[in-house]
């Protein structure tokens, strides 16, 4: 009798009886893995074997927060680890996510208890040899090399530490399921049997995910949906800054942001980040522009450079680095047609200096003035920063947290700001000159005219 045989998707988890060389559900081709079904009947155990009750009957035990010792992962995760959480953290290979979740364990292990830190990529002795440049030798932290997830899940019973990390889940296999590590039907399972352990013991787990060259995390997208928070360690190889980025966080806010800089002894907390950003910006410079950008809850200032150049070919070019380029494009647009500026012929290239990404809308008018000074070859005034939304006909529009953002300027020595008109009131604080403008016309005259 011939063996039943499916097709799955390693992009969306598709399943399909026969191979296709596109796959029906998400587009992408080549992706269809052939594998063999799971036998019937076999279904795995719930998170606990009681059935629905109502919410007020709900026992509830007062469990608090613990910290890593890392308080920017602190600040990421929502405040702390929370007792049962499933954590993926996923970045480029060699950005240092196994040097921040060794650290993280180092400290957990010195402070409350005993830590698993299961490897599927290197062997006990070459992460002792890493814990020992990073100074994290603890008798409290236990090395397991191990890729069978069924041992690691009964290790995990036997032992009761009170943290795991996992590095990591593309490398894990469950023996009942045919296909191989990474695939699909294995992520899915394993994670499920993750989610299970974590949530019936209150045991948080740590997940390390690998990213394709797209950026994405690898393996399909079910990975995310399953576990409570999803972590982006992102950062320039050959810069020594890294940021820890919250996409998903079931425990609090998805827009946080951690910043790290990498040393020869691991990875060093930055508490410091705008003056990080502003250590070697250049004075009286044109194409720059300073603006309070807000994280979270963390007020950055960052510096946007702009150059703006004559076109040698037909096509003008724009780049991006660091901005949205589509916002980029929107901004050219209206400078051009509501003030005026030639920028049909001209390229254009905007960056975000230090490897930050910024996504909110209050670093628009910031790109407009950076266009128009390097466009104009004029520098912007001394001391200023600028923020606000800039919309199709122009105008300016409200930005939120205001006074975190002017408190943070005046911190770092700026004495002037540029910002929405209906703000001029409601966040003059009296530490720093703040100009209320109404158009994008009245923000390039009042950034340029001292």
């Amino acid at each position: 009798m011939r063996k039943k045989t499916i097709y799955t998707c390693q992009q969306c988890g598709h399943k399909t009886a026969r191979w296709m060389g596109r796959c029906p559900g998400c587009g992408e081709w080549n992706c269809l893995v052939e594998e063999k079904p799971a036998p019937r009947g076999q279904i795995s155990p719930g998170i606990s074997g009681s059935g629905p009750v109502p919410v007020t009957d709900v026992l509830t035990i007062d469990e608090e927060r613990y910290t890593t010792g890392l308080g920017e992962l602190d600040r990421v995760l929502g405040g702390g680890v929370v007792p049962g959480s499933l954590v993926l953290v996923g970045g480029d290979p060699g950005i240092g996510k196994s040097t921040l979740l060794l650290q993280a364990a180092f400290s957990i292990a010195a402070q409350v208890g005993v830590v698993l830190y299961v490897s599927g990529e290197e062997s006990a002795r070459q992460i002792k040899m890493r814990a020992r440049r990073l100074q994290a030798l603890h008798p409290n932290l236990l090395l397991m090399a191990e890729t069978d997830m069924s041992v690691v899940e009964r290790c995990i019973q036997e032992i009761n530490p009170v943290a795991v990390i996992l590095d990591s889940i593309q490398t894990v296999f469950h023996p009942d399921v045919t296909s191989s590590p990474g695939s699909v039907a294995q992520v899915r399972e394993c994670t499920g049997i993750l989610m299970k352990v974590a949530k019936s013991t209150s045991i948080p787990i740590f997940v390390v995910g690998h990213v394709t060259k797209e950026g994405t995390l690898a393996g399909p997208r079910v990975l995310e949906h399953m576990v409570d928070t999803v972590l982006y360690f992102e950062g320039e190889r050959h810069q020594s800054f890294r940021i820890l980025r919250a996409v998903k966080n079931r425990f609090g806010s998805s827009h946080e942001l951690g910043i790290f800089e990498m040393g020869n002894s691991g990875l060093a907390e930055v508490s410091n980040p705008s003056a990080l950003f502003m250590a070697q910006r250049p004075a009286a410079v044109a194409g720059s522009a300073i603006v309070p950008s807000l994280e979270g809850t963390r007020p950055l200032l960052v510096e946007i450079q702009a150059l703006v150049c004559p076109t040698g070919f037909g096509m003008p070019r724009r780049m991006t680095s660091g901005v949205d380029y589509n916002r980029v494009a929107l901004i050219m647009a209206v400078l051009e047609r509501r003030v005026g500026l030639k920028l049909a012929n001209h390229d254009a290239y905007v960056s975000a200096v230090g490897g930050v990404k910024l996504d909110e809308p209050a670093v628009d008018l910031a790109i407009a003035l950076a266009v128009a000074s390097s466009f104009k070859e004029k520098p912007l005034a001394s001391g200023l920063v600028v923020l606000g939304e800039v919309g199709l006909t122009g105008e300016i529009r409200a930005v939120s947290g205001m006074d975190k953002r002017l408190q943070e300027a005046a911190k770092l020595g700026f004495t002037r700001c540029i910002g929405p008109q209906r703000e001029q009131q409601s966040t003059l604080l009296g530490i720093i000159d703040y100009t209320g403008i109404q158009s994008l016309a009245e923000a390039l005259e009042a950034a340029m005219d001292r």
